[in-house]
């Protein structure tokens, strides 16, 4: 699904907002990559791999097959508990991250307003001049929305290891720790980077573009620190409902995108502004509300689960948006404010070692 909603954080939040546009392919999310090479699994249970079906051109997946190891629900203890452990240090991480940057921001105040500063900055002043480009990068960056400046880290990211996905001696390592499967013995490190990792084209552009379109108003709700925090939590959710359906239902097979992590930023948005009206891409005549949008997605999710759909994950689509949705009515309510204890710790640590 192509949104080109929210992709202006002020346009979102007017009071009467402007009716845009947004192409209903599927669900915005983990783009579910089916080979044609696994047709015989996929008839025999398996899960398959996540592609453009219409996809002719050879992929490295013809080369591996997913491995089918036990399916004992006593596997998931290890994915469990490496879920909660990529959580916490998510947003341990990023609550020193806030803390770093607004210390930093307090300090460049301070001596930029000093009179050392001013003799500094004039004595200096013909170096600055050669190094006029890197002002200049740095200055598009300060105007840039703030959503912009964690999407495009993000999207760096993504197109990386899509790149490294065309180099075929990596192609097996890619197939091991970049595609989650429950029943590999790689189980756990998949889960996260699974959640970076896009081998079509067609895959990342979507995934991309939904995140590019929804990264301003979720950072303009949530703040820097706690959207990143959301959404590589989100991954790794999404993946560990990916592995309990898979594991519950006897069906072993490869994952890998985006989707459940934004599938989570799009519940939290939906839900933060329903009556935001959304449109079909070439079809603008149609129209409905955020909330309708969110609830119809995540419909289809549950009933492809329901009745056995095998073309997208969805149990990793619905595991990252009932994340999104437990943390828009309890985690930014209940937990995200807790994070001032980390901060207090924090802070007696970083004194302590400044002594």
């Amino acid at each position: 699904m192509f949104l080109r909603n929210f992709s202006n954080a002020s346009k979102l939040l007017r009071q009467n907002p402007t009716q845009q546009t947004l192409f209903h392919r599927s669900s915005p999310s983990r783009i579910n990559l089916v080979c044609r090479q696994f047709k015989n699994e996929s008839r025999n249970g398996s899960q398959g791999i996540r592609t453009t079906q219409q996809s002719l051109a050879p992929t490295p997946f013809e080369k591996f097959a997913a491995e089918g190891g036990h399916m004992n629900p006593t596997r998931l203890w290890k994915p469990l508990v490496f879920t909660l452990a990529v959580s916490t240090g998510s947003f341990v991480s990023v609550t020193i991250w806030e803390y770093e940057r607004v210390r930093a921001k307090i300090l460049r105040t301070v001596k930029g307003s000093s009179t050392a500063s001013w003799f500094k900055s004039k004595i200096n002043g013909t170096q600055k001049k050669a190094n006029d480009w890197r002002n200049e990068v740095q200055s598009w960056w300060r105007t840039l929305p703030e959503g912009d400046r964690i999407f495009i880290p993000l999207c760096a990211i993504n197109v990386l290891v899509f790149a490294l996905w065309r180099i075929p001696t990596l192609q097996p390592t890619m197939v091991k720790y970049f595609c989650s499967n429950p029943a590999a013995r790689a189980i756990c490190w998949p889960m996260f980077l699974s959640t970076f990792s896009h081998y079509s084209l067609f895959h990342i552009f979507a995934n991309m573009y939904v995140l590019r379109s929804f990264a301003n108003p979720a950072v303009h709700a949530l703040g820097r620190e706690q959207f990143l925090g959301l959404y590589l939590s989100a991954g790794v959710m999404s993946s560990l409902a990916s592995y309990i359906y898979k594991i519950g239902t006897k069906q072993a097979g490869l994952s890998l995108g985006a989707s459940g992590a934004i599938m989570a930023i799009l519940a939290y948005v939906c839900t933060q502004y329903p009556d935001t009206q959304l449109s079909i891409i070439f079809l603008p005549m149609f129209t409905f509300s955020a909330g309708t949008a969110i609830k119809c997605i995540m419909g289809v999710d549950l009933m492809g689960l329901v009745m056995g759909w095998k073309i997208f994950d969805h149990a990793a689509h619905l595991g990252g948006a009932l994340f999104g949705l437990f943390w828009f009515y309890y985690g930014s309510v209940y937990l995200w404010p807790k994070r001032e204890v980390i901060l207090r710790e924090y802070h007696k640590i970083r004194e302590q070692k400044s002594k």
